[in-house]
């Protein structure tokens, strides 16, 4: 989830003029970077060589 602080920054980090396209853009990527901290917090990984496999598969 996001805070108020972590939206205000982005506001702050974006240019003058930008489009509502811009601010979501930014605001996914860092509910997308706390998600992946939260779960490498909580150990809610994969190893690599599990990762190969999975790939593996899609090919």
């Amino acid at each position: 989830m996001l805070t108020k602080t972590q939206v205000k920054k982005q506001l702050e980090n974006l240019p003058e003029e930008f489009t509502l396209d811009d601010l979501v853009g930014q605001l996914i990527i860092i509910q997308k970077i706390e998600a992946g901290i939260d779960d490498s917090k909580n150990e809610n990984v994969i190893s690599e060589n599990d990762l190969d496999k999975e790939i593996e598969k899609w090919f």
